[in-house]
């Protein structure tokens, strides 16, 4: 985990509930790079028989828009309380979902990788076709320059 000073400063941001479609940008990254520590999409309303997938990816001020996720398994009739979780062991691998049943409830990923974004946006990539339910995303960041934020 990066550390400051011997302290974790761990930040978070919350975006605003939405359908999600593809090139939506999610978060904004201003002042500097971040590390990432965690990043969750929580359903809202329920999505119908549309097999949409998600993947994140940065898009930074200066260099190429890049994922830093697989794509996701379908969210075909994914249920309000539901949440797709960045899993971060490689930049390819697909986040992880969890179905309402479970309470939202998810273990997580054992994994000490930290994925670093630079200043600019945090993009969604949608296959297929747009979602038909809400989404709302949430993070888990550490700044890694003085004033860097996510909004």
């Amino acid at each position: 985990m990066l550390r400051s000073q011997g302290v974790v400063n761990v930040r978070s941001a919350i975006s605003a509930t939405a359908v999600m479609a593809n090139n939506d940008t999610i978060f904004t990254v201003g002042g500097g790079p971040v590390a990432i520590v965690h990043v969750q999409s929580l359903c809202i309303a329920a999505n119908d028989v549309t097999a949409s997938t998600l993947q994140y990816r940065s898009n930074p001020t200066v260099g190429t828009a890049t994922t830093f996720s697989g794509a996701s398994a379908s969210l075909a009739s994914f249920a309000a309380g539901g949440t797709v979780t960045l899993n971060k062991t490689a930049l390819t691998t697909a986040p992880d979902l969890v179905v309402a049943g479970s309470g939202g409830v998810s273990l997580g990923a054992n994994v000490a990788n930290n994925i670093i974004v630079q200043a600019g946006t945090i993009q969604i990539v949608i296959g297929i076709g747009s979602t038909t339910g809400t989404w709302r995303h949430h993070i888990a960041y550490i700044p890694l320059a003085p004033g860097a934020t996510v909004s």
